[in-house]
């Protein structure tokens, strides 16, 4: 194999953000959803550098809305999360000015792997809004190449159709997906199961791939990506969605998923520890009720930052993903316009690993 996509809880050099720039998918909340990705850059710079990306015209907006890193906002979250960078100062959030067409870079920007030398290279899959659900997308089916070459990192292509929401990977050889998002005819009508399972042993480094049947029934944006069920968060341990209530539409789904992993090993041949994250929660933008994704987080350099909604299910489900994640400050920042815009905070969002020169320093 070429290269090998890290896990997302490697150490990162920066998190990689795009700033909203398609109003007609906010509508009424374009300006709070320019509120909440700056609330989530900012809770994200407490632990490690954002580069937000704006289309032209806007690195202003954004510089003046998501403000100085170093703001008193951050402070509380940056203490004591033991990666070394505990000041209470943050990190910086550089603007700087891209072509884009919408704003959710998990998905329309490059996935980042090791080559076999060890350096960083982004893979660049085509994007095709979410199966051609929001024109143009051009700028960000470009975009990708654009910005790895302002990062000065190679580039490798494929022409496969893929969003980075749609996987999550140990970085040790597995890689879970799911059969709603990867098989729809709307992405890659031409490959089959295998093509797109070789593919992505290609270019990502996986050795096996665990199909998860569903995706959430109501994630008709993106056909059900895998950022909202399940997720990796150590070597053999996946967070997977399991809503406690029976009236939920994913009551069942998710326990069909859940099966699944559970008759599954991985790469290396290792049962899967399942950590359940029962609570679902509900916010009211626009009038219009929507789902909050706890599922939905970023792992961020000694942290997690996590979607919330600022009502009483919130709490209990911080707790599940601290004690999963020992050793991580969980943050959370309340986004419930995120979830009326079709995602949350981990599609918003795209690791960008260390070089190797910062890893072996």
């Amino acid at each position: 194999m070429n290269q090998r996509m890290p896990a997302e809880w490697a150490a990162h050099e920066a998190c990689l953000m795009v700033w909203p720039t398609r109003a007609s998918l906010w509508g009424p909340a374009f300006e709070a959803a320019k509120q909440q990705y700056a609330a989530v850059a900012r809770a994200i710079s407490a632990f490690e550098p954002v580069i937000m990306i704006a289309a032209p015209g806007l690195a202003d907006e954004a510089r003046s809305i998501c403000g100085a890193a170093t703001a008193a906002d951050t402070a509380d979250t940056s203490d004591g999360h033991g990666h070394g960078h505990g000041h209470g100062h943050g990190h910086g959030i550089e603007v700087v000015e891209l072509p884009a067409d919408d704003s959710w870079l998990r998905d329309s920007g490059p996935i980042f792997a090791y080559d076999e030398h060890g350096d960083r290279v982004g893979v660049d899959f085509r994007f095709n809004a979410w199966g051609e659900k929001h024109y143009p997308w051009t700028a960000d089916d470009k975009l990708a190449s654009l910005l790895l070459d302002r990062l000065g990192t190679r580039r490798v292509h494929s022409s496969m159709i893929l969003e980075g929401g749609a996987i999550t990977v140990d970085g040790e050889g597995t890689l879970i997906t799911t059969e709603q998002c990867l098989l729809h005819r709307n992405r890659n009508p031409r490959m089959s199961r295998t093509e797109i399972e070789d593919e992505l042993k290609r270019r990502l480094g996986v050795e096996k791939v665990i199909w998860l049947p569903y995706g959430g029934l109501e994630d008709t944006e993106t056909d059900g990506h895998v950022d909202g069920v399940a997720a990796y968060v150590a070597p053999a341990k996946v967070v997977v969605s399991l809503p406690e209530d029976p009236a939920h539409p994913d009551y069942a789904r998710m326990r069909a998923n859940l099966a699944v992993l559970e008759a599954s090993t991985d790469a290396r041949g290792r049962a899967l520890e399942i950590v359940v994250l029962p609570q679902t929660t509900y916010g009211e933008v626009a009038g219009t009720p929507v789902e909050v994704g706890y599922l939905n987080f970023y792992l961020a350099n000694g942290g997690c930052v996590v979607p919330v909604s600022g009502g009483p299910e919130d709490e209990a489900a911080l707790a599940v993903l601290a004690s999963a994640l020992p050793g991580r400050t969980v943050v959370g920042v309340p986004t419930p316009v995120l979830a009326y815009g079709g995602g949350g905070i981990h599609c918003i969002t795209q690791q960008l690993p260390a070089r190797r020169e910062d890893l072996t320093a």
